[in-house]
């Protein structure tokens, strides 16, 4: 498997794994506009991530998609970020939701993502890194 590739077994198909990540106690949100994350530690193999951009935001496909694979692309190029920060046999579910109704530009949706992870990091170290020492 290409280590900066996206694979299929890295999205998030489970509709029981979506539901704890949205309805569940144990899932943690951050937001950096237009992009709101949430996301919980699982017991996954590999992180795995979804991405929503709602129809409210975007009436036509073809732009609902353009900000699909803007994400996607963000993450895919950064997601060592995230997978260097983790323990071993842990992962983390991800959720990416659009918030706006315009485009970005795809630099600033990659340095909003970055931002996100980044955060997601320093919440990892030192919410969790604390508990296993």
């Amino acid at each position: 498997m290409k280590e900066k590739g996206l694979s299929k077994s890295e999205r998030i198909v489970s509709r029981k794994l979506i539901e704890q990540l949205f309805t569940g106690g144990q899932s943690h949100s951050l937001t950096a506009f237009p992009v709101r994350i949430v996301y919980q530690l699982t017991s996954n193999p590999h992180s795995q991530i979804l991405i929503s951009v709602p129809k409210r935001r975007f009436k036509h496909a073809v732009d609902r998609n353009r900000v699909k694979r803007q994400l996607r692309e963000a993450y895919r190029k950064n997601k060592q970020l995230l997978s260097s920060q983790l323990a071993e046999g842990q992962a983390v579910a991800l959720a990416f939701v659009w918030l706006s109704d315009h485009h970005l530009p795809t630099a600033q949706v990659e340095h909003r993502v970055v931002s996100l992870l980044k955060q997601i990091c320093e919440r990892i170290n030192t919410s969790f890194g604390s508990k296993n020492t």
